[in-house]
C-alpha cells in the first residue's frame, strides 16, 4: 500500500513532466482513494476501462489517454460525466500521461515499442525528442519487416512504399505521429512507422523514398503505459493489471 500523493509524487519526477507542454493535464485527474493497494492500467480511460478495473477492485486506473484535452467542449456532460460519476461513485483514482509516457527512454512508448522490433535505438529528434531512430539487428526487406510487425502487434499494419526494398534503418513515433514523417525524411532512414495515416502521408512515403508503416494507434501505445504500471507495482509493492481491450485503430 502506498499514499496516493507519494505515488503521483514519484511518477511525476520519473517522468519528468515539467518538460511537456502537452494537449491535457497530466498526472492526477481525478482523485479517489488516497490509498492505493491495486493498480489497472490500460491505453485509454474508456468506461470499458474503468468497469473492468472496478470488478479487479482497482484503487487506481493509469492510462495514456486521459480526459481534458485541450480545445474539447469544458462541459462535464453526456460520456465525460458518466465517466467521472462513475469513477467517483467508486472511490477510483484516475492518473494519465500522453507525451511524458511517449518520450520516457526506458518506460516511453517509443522505447518499449522499438524493443518489441528489435530495433537497436541510436538517438532521437524532433519536439521533445519523439522521434526515435535506429537500426534493425538484420537487413530485412519491407516486406518481412511488416510482417515482423503483423506478428509483434497482431494485427496487419498499412505499407506505403516498395514491399521488396531492403531497409536497415528505421525512425518512429508511435500513435499519432505520422507528421514527424519529415523528420524521418531528413533523418535518411529506409522506414518510418507510426500509428496512424493522414492522406498526405502517402505522397510524402512514395515521394521521398522512405517507406510508411501505419502499425495501429492503440497497437503502437499498448506497451509503455504496462511497462510504467509493472514499474510502480514493483517499486510500491502493489497489485498491478494491464488490460489490453481491442481497439481495431
Amino acid at each position: 500500500m502506498v499514499k496516493l500523493t507519494d505515488l503521483l509524487q514519484y511518477t511525476q519526477q520519473l517522468l519528468q513532466v515539467e518538460r511537456f507542454n502537452d494537449y491535457c493535464p497530466n498526472g492526477l485527474q481525478l482523485e479517489g482513494s488516497a490509498e492505493v493497494r491495486k493498480i489497472v492500467s490500460g491505453v485509454t480511460a474508456s468506461m470499458a476501462l474503468l468497469e473492468a478495473a472496478l470488478t479487479l477492485n482497482a484503487d487506481l486506473v493509469l492510462v495514456h489517454h486521459g480526459y481534458f484535452w485541450r480545445n474539447e467542449d469544458p462541459r462535464i456532460v453526456g460520456i465525460k460525466r458518466k465517466r467521472l460519476a462513475f469513477l467517483l461513485a467508486n472511490n477510483m483514482s484516475l492518473m494519465a500521461y500522453h507525451l511524458p509516457m511517449d518520450a520516457h527512454p526506458e518506460l516511453g512508448n517509443n522505447a518499449q515499442l522499438g524493443r518489441k522490433l528489435n530495433i537497436e535505438q541510436t538517438g532521437s529528434v524532433g519536439e521533445a525528442n519523439l522521434v526515435c531512430y535506429g537500426t534493425l539487428k538484420q537487413d530485412l526487406s519491407l516486406r518481412a519487416f511488416s510482417d515482423q510487425i503483423a506478428t509483434v502487434l497482431q494485427r496487419p499494419p498499412l505499407v506505403m512504399g516498395d514491399l521488396d526494398k531492403q531497409v536497415k534503418t528505421v525512425a518512429w513515433c508511435t500513435g499519432a505521429g505520422q507528421a514527424y514523417l519529415e523528420d524521418a525524411i531528413r533523418l535518411g532512414v529506409d522506414v518510418f512507422i507510426s500509428g496512424e495515416i493522414s492522406e498526405q502521408t502517402t505522397h510524402l512515403a512514395l515521394e521521398s523514398g522512405v517507406a510508411y508503416i501505419a502499425a495501429g494507434h492503440h497497437a503502437t501505445e499498448r506497451y509503455g503505459i504496462r511497462a510504467l504500471g509493472e514499474h510502480l507495482a514493483e517499486k510500491f509493492s502493489l497489485e498491478h493489471h494491464f488490460l489490453d481491450l481491442h481497439n481495431p485503430v
